[in-house]
């Protein structure tokens, strides 16, 4: 995935309370799941974005109460997934 660096205000950390070296994990978990919960992305992407697995994402979006989107295609990949990894 390619980056961008954006810059932020150091207020941040502590509007956060979070230490220094946490403060990126924060906004990509922050941002991915505002994007999430607009529709923009799929939980896979916001995993990807957050830089956690999927299941790690789900509990993340419980954990604030947000409505997981799951889909017929969602479960069939996972179904798909799941027998590779069994073969």
């Amino acid at each position: 995935m390619e980056t961008l660096s954006v810059d932020f205000p150091r207020d941040l950390i502590n509007i956060f309370k979070v230490r220094e070296k946490e403060f990126p994990h924060k906004i990509r978990e922050t941002l991915s799941i505002e994007l999430y919960r607009e529709g923009l992305i799929s939980i896979g992407k916001a995993a990807e974005i957050a830089k956690v697995s999927i299941w790690e994402m789900q509990e993340i979006l419980a954990r604030r109460k947000i409505r997981l989107d799951y889909y017929k295609q969602d479960l069939e990949k996972e179904i798909k997934n799941l027998k590779n990894v069994l073969k």
